[in-house]
């Protein structure tokens, strides 16, 4: 028997043997299309850990009959590369699986990038990475980008099925029952990461002991331990985390109680106190506002609790941040009509300061009409009087447009009508 780990041994040898990825192998669909022209081109296959990008990489190759050669960007050299180009030019063609490409060094680009052009070798780069965000132009531009998803369940019990029957790659050739309670724990627990699934089943199949019959009975309690050492798929510094982060705040947002909890599990699970502070303030601020003003003062002092206390307590004061946050009205009209004033001052001539607000703090500043007829508003009944503040060009703007989604901008918006009246 090999000593290869299972999910080595279970790689896929064609294209009809990958497991998932309907959208890009399924009939019809871009990477099936090449295989049936036989026309392998670059490309970046880019998804989460265990999607299986370096064994579709390796399937499309043995689809086609290439010669193929796995390097990694980060631990191997440019000699090894150099050696891959030379067996191209002694074969004619190399399929280069390269893992890690985000990583790759300039060094190690400006060496293959002219193989790549001349397609003398077809890269095939393989990352977790988004690859607008983390691969050179000049590699990018010359591969097609293709996305691999996170497995279903599905496609978790599809792959266990598969080795458990496989005579030859597989554990065919040992009798295993497998108890169903066990097999949805497997497909469930692996959060889409095939070869997590796969490590699992195999440390299962050998640390079980057989029955009476020689039979490796694996219960649900055998998959809990030997899938109990299986991390949380969060990487602080991947997009995932990016993801997570991005819909916490469009949850809380979109008023969901229910979803924002999910996605700050998410985020405790990872460890990450900073970016759920961070967003939580933000939030306050830019999606809550002056709809519920005291929603940021509010979040500030329940991530400074957070941080004094630590986890698992800390996720005590920011639930209820959460809750609060969700449930709060929402607007964003104070922030939005700064941005437009921004806007204008970048883009137009705004005009200068009304000659009654100029400073006159001064000798002389009344001799050149700085703040000569200005009006005091509290010398004036309710502490306001009409004048103009605006610059000329823009006096009649209108940059604040506010909601009535809370009872304090309400309020606010009450004054506001009056004011302009």
């Amino acid at each position: 028997m090999s000593h290869k780990p299972l999910a080595f041994r279970m790689r896929p040898n064609s294209v009809d043997e990958i497991i998932g990825q309907e959208h890009l192998v399924g009939e019809g669909k871009m990477i099936r299309r090449m295989i049936e022209a036989e026309r392998l081109a670059s490309m970046i296959l880019f998804g989460p850990p265990g999607t299986g990008k370096t064994s579709m990489a390796t399937a499309l190759a043995k689809s086609l009959g290439l010669r193929f050669k796995v390097l990694n960007a980060v631990i191997d050299k440019k000699k090894d590369m150099e050696i891959a180009v030379e067996e191209a030019k002694m074969s004619g063609q190399l399929v280069l699986i390269l893992d890690e490409v985000h990583r790759l060094d300039k060094a190690k680009q400006d060496f293959l990038l002219p193989h790549v052009e001349s397609n003398l070798v077809t890269l095939i780069g393989c990352t977790t990475s988004n690859p607008y965000h983390s691969i050179n132009p000049a590699i990018r531009s010359r591969c097609h980008l293709f996305e691999l998803y996170k497995l279903e369940e599905a496609h978790m019990k599809e792959a266990i099925n598969r080795a458990l029957s496989d005579d030859s790659n597989g554990l065919g050739n040992m009798e295993i029952k497998m108890d169903e309670e066990a097999l949805n724990h497997f497909a469930q627990s692996s959060n889409g990461d095939l070869r997590a699934v796969l490590n699992g089943l195999e440390l299962a199949a050998y640390s079980t002991p057989k029955d009476e019959q020689g039979i490796v009975h694996i219960h649900l309690e055998d998959a809990e331990q030997c899938m109990q050492k299986k991390s949380f798929s969060h990487d602080k510094n991947g997009d995932a985390h990016y993801d997570v982060l991005s819909a916490f705040q469009k949850s809380i947002r979109g008023s969901d109680v229910n979803a924002a909890l999910h996605y700050l599990g998410r985020l405790i699970e990872a460890g990450d106190l900073d970016s759920i502070g961070r967003r939580m303030i933000v939030i306050a601020y830019e999606d809550i506002g002056v709809a519920n003003p005291q929603a940021g003062p509010r979040a500030l002092a329940a991530v400074e609790a957070a941080e004094r206390l630590g986890f698992p307590e800390a996720r005590i004061p920011l639930s209820v941040a959460i809750v609060e946050l969700c449930l709060s009205p929402k607007s964003n009209t104070a922030y939005k009509a700064l941005d437009a004033a921004l806007h204008d001052i970048r883009t137009s001539n705004t005009g200068d300061i009304p000659i009654h607000l100029k400073d006159a703090h001064y000798k002389g500043a009344k001799t050149l009409g700085r703040g000569v007829d200005y009006k005091y508003p509290h010398n004036y009944e309710n502490g306001w009087v009409e004048q103009q503040y605006l610059p000329d060009p823009i006096k009649h703007k209108k940059y604040y447009q506010p909601k009535e989604t809370g009872k304090f901008e309400k309020s606010l918006k009450q004054v506001y009508d009056r004011i302009n009246k």
